[in-house]
């Protein structure tokens, strides 16, 4: 029987926090969409899964248009291959929009100011592209307002309907550009295949999961799904989990014996890491009660976690000074000693 820790430790490997990457490019594409809401964040996220752990190559994956950040799934921003990002937003976009469109009545964002701002952003975002503030005053010296929200759901609107995305990076954010002038060489899929290539990658990334976090991190149908579930079966694996099934790549099943020892290491993760993020029932790596403290408030700003073996045992925070230990607020203290033996070290090697 595969139990709940195994689920844990198993996902280290599938996700290369256990066996990283050659380089951000690539952790990207392997993860297939990964949680961008919180910038800095998702970069240390996408570095810790690369062999050098190096910020700069995040940011050179941005600029090489190799990634990019947008809205492709659940009205979330994720870090995504450039190239993916037109089929997922094709799949996606027809059921999100429609959820915004009384807010965007209520603001007064009708199909006149819509098109309008998006004549406006096809003019001014040239190759460079702009910041949000740059993209945001060009649309107030148009004439259109950007106050109470407006500027977000143009921002929004815009870049789901498959206009504009976050490319290039600009200090410590990113330019909005044309995503067809970005990116050059988008892949065509649709339907059931596209559909199939989701799921098939989500399992690969972040298996072993059942079909219900594949359906609530997607925000598919269970329609969408059912036609290509079949075929999948022949080429991964499906694993009872205290009577539900969990999906999971053959080849993570054969590395995990032998991966044991390394995923016992402790880890620290920033606070929007796919660990946590990337599914809808978190059981494997937080209690209900341990949710709460890394989500004070049920705010939506999630803070980062100290794992070991997969699971959670406290949130932590980075020093005020150079060359101090990260803060660490055990869920049960006192951390482990291994744990806290490791802080000094696992400090040094956070991406930078």
């Amino acid at each position: 029987m595969t139990t709940l820790a195994d689920v844990a430790r198993m996902r280290l490997v599938s996700q290369r926090l256990v066996g990283p990457l050659p380089d951000a490019g690539a952790v990207v594409r392997h993860l297939t969409c990964t949680q961008g809401q919180d910038y800095p964040g998702s970069s240390t996220s996408i570095a810790l899964r690369t062999v050098d752990r190096d910020l700069a190559g995040v940011r050179a994956a941005y600029d090489e248009g190799r990634i990019v950040r947008s809205w492709p799934m659940r009205g979330t921003l994720f870090a995504v291959a450039a190239e993916d990002l037109g089929w997922m937003l094709d799949l996606t976009a027809p059921r999100v929009l429609p959820g915004t469109d009384r807010r965007r009545a209520e603001l007064g964002l009708d199909t006149d100011v819509l098109g309008r701002a998006e004549e406006v952003a096809r003019a001014e975002l040239g190759s460079a592209g702009l910041t949000r503030a740059e993209l945001l005053a060009r649309w107030q010296d148009a004439g259109l307002s950007t106050t109470d929200g407006r500027g977000y759901h143009l921002l929004f609107h815009l870049a789901v309907r498959g206009v504009i995305c976050l490319g290039p990076t600009e200090g410590s954010g990113q330019r909005f550009v044309l995503t067809e002038e970005w990116i050059r060489a988008p892949r065509a899929l649709a339907g059931e295949e596209a559909v199939a290539e989701w799921f098939r990658r989500y399992v690969l990334s972040h298996g072993p999961v059942p079909v219900a976090d594949f359906l609530w991190w997607t925000k598919l149908l269970k329609r969408d799904l059912a036609p290509v579930l079949a075929p999948l079966r022949e080429e991964l694996e499906v694993l009872d989990v205290d009577g539900v099934e969990h999906w999971v790549d053959p080849a993570v099943l054969q590395a995990y014996p032998g991966s044991k020892r390394a995923t016992a290491a402790p880890l620290l993760l920033p606070g929007f890491d796919e660990i946590v993020l990337g599914y809808g029932d978190r059981r494997a790596v937080l209690t209900k009660e341990q949710e709460a403290r890394v989500v004070p408030g049920n705010n939506g700003v999630f803070r980062g976690t100290v794992v070991r073996a997969g699971s959670a045992l406290g949130t932590w925070k980075r020093p005020t000074r150079t060359g101090a230990v990260v803060t660490v607020e055990p869920f049960s203290p006192p951390l482990p000693p291994v744990v806290e033996r490791a802080l000094p070290r696992l400090t040094a090697a956070l991406p930078g």
